[in-house]
């Protein structure tokens, strides 16, 4: 008996690695296959055009009315359809059999409130307004998954849901698009950004928090103005504001443990316009940001605390504003093991072990987190850095600016990532 349960034993694991292996040289072939579609000259080209198209005509959060018509005169041509309004401007299409179980990917579509000074054919014609942080690149990407997976929807095991998000600069369009409901059925979602710091081609993934809970603030502290000449008549709320601002230093560098992580910083500061005249006002702003959200209460508390009794310290009052209709704080963005995983096998596939990067923790922060608290959520970045062309410059620079070499592999991976969790999970939908 024992003799038979050890041979049953040895036959099913041998079924179980020939089948892995089997399922691993299937999504090689896969991985490859998309790259090499994505790569023809005439698919390459069309990302371009489009990418280019969008980067001409930059729009700010929720007013992405051109952009959102380019994505769907594109779909309608692709034959996909699609969801619109969502969010205001966003759109939410939909390719496979419109069962379970269904995957997400999502991009971003707005720009920054910025002048581009890189000087190339296809520069910014909207002044004061660039896309220095890739969404036209994230949005002509998804765009090729799309076409992509069109032409594999019946093979489809399931739904992918693209998603094209408005507002992510400031407006928080994530958790925006959420409250819609039209993601209530997703299991999981991915996001790919693009990252100046990693060589062209790359990919970059982890696992866990990869960027920080975000909170902002405004804040007013009100006095009594008088003559520069007499300031014993004043109660100046420039000498508040300034004793708030080096108190609001000293919460990170005294009050959070060394081993944690925490920021506070200041961004703005306004007050009188004559020199000698002591304003009634001042405002000033900023930014507080952690790895928790423990962390985040902490810091939202004491910044409050901090203004409102430095104020008073000068006979003055504080009030602080916490943008929390926005709303705000933004969570962590913590990366989900399982789609880390599953997402550096199909990198691997894709372009190869060696260029696959780590995705390095920074104090950065992205709305796509809200997806992160609602269902299995991952961001991974997709390297463009080429010293050739200049695009080593920093994301939200002026000078920002993109290898669009790189498109083909953005575009792969979404749909590979795409078809292989579909595949993977498939038989847990059936068995539910």
């Amino acid at each position: 008996m024992e003799l038979w349960r050890c041979v049953l034993f040895g036959m099913l694991s041998l079924i179980i690695v020939s089948e892995v292996k089997w399922a691993n040289s299937e999504q090689n072939s896969v991985s490859r296959q998309l790259l090499e579609s994505a790569r023809e000259p005439e698919f390459f080209g069309w990302m371009k055009r489009v990418r280019r198209t969008i980067h001409q005509y930059p729009e700010l959060g929720f007013q992405e009315h051109i952009t959102s018509q380019i994505i769907r005169s594109e779909l309608d041509l692709l034959g996909v359809d699609y969801i619109y309004p969502v969010a205001k401007t966003g759109v939410v299409a939909v390719i496979g059999s419109g069962s379970k179980p269904v995957f997400a990917l999502r991009a971003d579509m707005d720009a920054l409130a910025l002048q581009e000074l890189v000087e190339w054919e296809f520069k910014s014609k909207i002044d004061g307004r660039m896309h220095a942080c890739g969404h036209d690149t994230h949005v002509a990407m998804l765009l090729g998954a799309a076409k992509l997976l069109q032409a594999r929807k019946d093979q489809l095991k399931g739904t992918v849901k693209l998603v094209f998000q408005p507002g992510e600069e400031g407006y928080n369009g994530a958790y925006h698009m959420l409250k819609e409901g039209v993601l209530d059925d997703v299991d999981a979602i991915i996001s790919l950004h693009v990252l100046p710091t990693l060589p062209s081609g790359s990919i970059g993934s982890n696992s866990g928090p990869v960027l920080a809970g975000t909170g902002i603030f405004d804040a007013t502290i009100r006095g009594v103005g008088a003559h520069g000449a007499q300031p014993h008549l004043a109660r100046d709320p420039v000498l508040a504001a300034s004793s708030a601002i080096m108190a609001l230093q000293q919460i990170v560098s005294r009050e959070i443990d060394p081993l944690e992580s925490g920021v506070v910083s200041i961004g703005y500061l306004r007050g009188g316009e004559a020199r000698n005249v002591i304003p009634e006002k001042v405002e000033f702003g900023g930014t507080f940001r952690s790895l928790s959200p423990e962390g985040l209460t902490y810091l939202r508390d004491r910044i409050k605390e901090i203004i409102e009794k430095q104020s008073l310290v000068h006979q003055c009052h504080g009030e602080v504003d916490f943008l929390e209709s926005t709303p705000m704080p933004m969570p962590v963005m913590i990366n989900d093991k399982g789609l880390h995983e599953h997402g550096s096998k199909v990198i691997e596939s894709l372009v190869g072990k060696d260029k696959l990067e780590v995705f390095h923790l920074t104090m950065g922060s992205e709305d796509f987190s809200f997806f992160s608290q609602k269902m299995p959520a991952a961001i991974f970045v997709l390297g463009t850095r080429n010293e050739s062309l200049k695009s080593d410059k920093p994301l939200h620079s002026p000078y920002f600016f993109v290898d669009e070499e790189a498109f083909p592999v953005g575009a792969a991976f979404h749909a590979a990532l795409a078809i292989s969790y579909l595949e993977n999970h498939a038989w847990v939908s059936e068995s539910e």
